[in-house]
């Protein structure tokens, strides 16, 4: 009586080729498909009612993304050149430098910025279209008093589709840095960023006047 064929020692290999196919087929960064995400446009931030200066603290990256430089992995992939944090950080430095904005140090700084990045990249879209997404939360701290305020910034920007790898690494990149200038935009200009730095009301004195 012929004894029964066992195929578990089978199992191990085919595991481990799915294993091997599925690493053969993660891209990589190359010089071709690595993107440098920067501002082109300079944003000018709102006039704010007496002289300040912001040093940024840090920029903590919460978008819980496993591989940051990674924006796309079809077609080959497209990555960034440095961590969506750096990327931020030096934009915003540059903005509040070129606008006499920047603290030369924390000590010199009336606010003090912490900026918790969320989302850094591409996100869904519709069809073809790139659907471009910086979502940052930015604590603005008082040095003087501690007192901080969150402001939210959200910058978004849809590119239209393309075929031609090319095409799709150009479109991602301009994607994503409309998306960032966006995003600093809506912080350097938005009300709840001027209601953070506003001179505090002071009350009349009662007593003037009194006699």
């Amino acid at each position: 009586m012929r004894s029964p064929i066992r195929l578990w020692p089978v199992y191990p290999l085919l595991l481990f080729l799915v294993a091997l196919t599925a690493v053969a087929e993660d891209p990589k960064p190359t010089p071709s498909n690595t993107i440098s995400v920067k501002l082109e446009n300079k944003i000018n931030p709102q006039t704010f009612p007496r002289p300040i200066k912001f040093f940024i603290d840090k920029v903590i990256d919460r978008s819980s993304n496993p591989q940051p430089l990674l924006v796309l992995k079809e077609r080959g992939g497209v990555f960034l050149d440095k961590q969506p944090t750096e990327i931020v950080q030096q934009a915003l430095a540059e903005t509040l430098e070129k606008s006499g904005l920047l603290a030369a140090d924390r000590d010199s700084a009336n606010y003090l910025l912490t900026v918790y990045l969320f989302h850094f990249g591409l996100a869904e879209g519709a069809g073809f279209e790139f659907y471009g997404k910086v979502e940052l939360n930015i604590v603005v701290k008082d040095a003087a008093s501690g007192k901080s305020q969150t402001v939210a910034a959200l910058g978004t920007s849809i590119q239209g589709g393309a075929v031609r790898k090319k095409s799709i690494i150009k479109n991602v990149e301009a994607n994503i840095d409309d998306a960032l200038e966006a995003a600093l935009r809506n912080f350097l200009r938005g009300t709840k960023l001027r209601d953070a730095v506003a001179v505090p009301q002071t009350k009349p004195d009662s007593s003037a006047g009194a006699g």
